[in-house]
């Protein structure tokens, strides 16, 4: 698995390595009940704190992404296809909000916008 951390972005470090994790898990890089790194170890190879990684786990943890089995370590839950669907969804819906938003801030009118999507859309 391999996580890039930009310190210099406004996104908390915990963030960056819970979006990475998803998109690997919904891309199916990592797979079901695939083990993810010790919580020590993978601090120690992205140079962050260990409580930066645990608080990362356990937020993959509540949403459903991960199981962890204490004293085994942390596990890719099975494969929960709704959810899989439902957060590439989630992905384009953000993708498109900001698009709108950077067209929006160049003065393009919803009609314009609407244009280019079924320009882009007829390719």
């Amino acid at each position: 698995m391999h996580i890039i951390i930009n310190n210099s972005s406004m996104v908390p470090v915990y963030e960056q390595v819970v979006l990475q994790i998803k998109q690997s898990i919904i891309s199916g890089e990592l797979k079901e009940n695939e083990p993810l790194p010790s919580v020590r170890s993978f601090a120690n190879e992205l140079k962050i704190s260990a409580l930066t990684v645990k608080k990362s786990y356990d937020r993959l943890e509540e949403e459903g992404f991960v199981i962890t089995v204490h004293g085994k370590g942390t596990y890719v839950a099975p494969t929960n296809k709704q959810l899989a669907i439902e957060a590439r969804r989630k992905n384009v819906e953000e993708d498109f909000s900001m698009a709108v938003q950077k067209a929006r801030e160049c003065g393009m009118t919803d009609a314009e916008i609407k244009e280019i999507l079924e320009i882009i859309l007829e390719d």
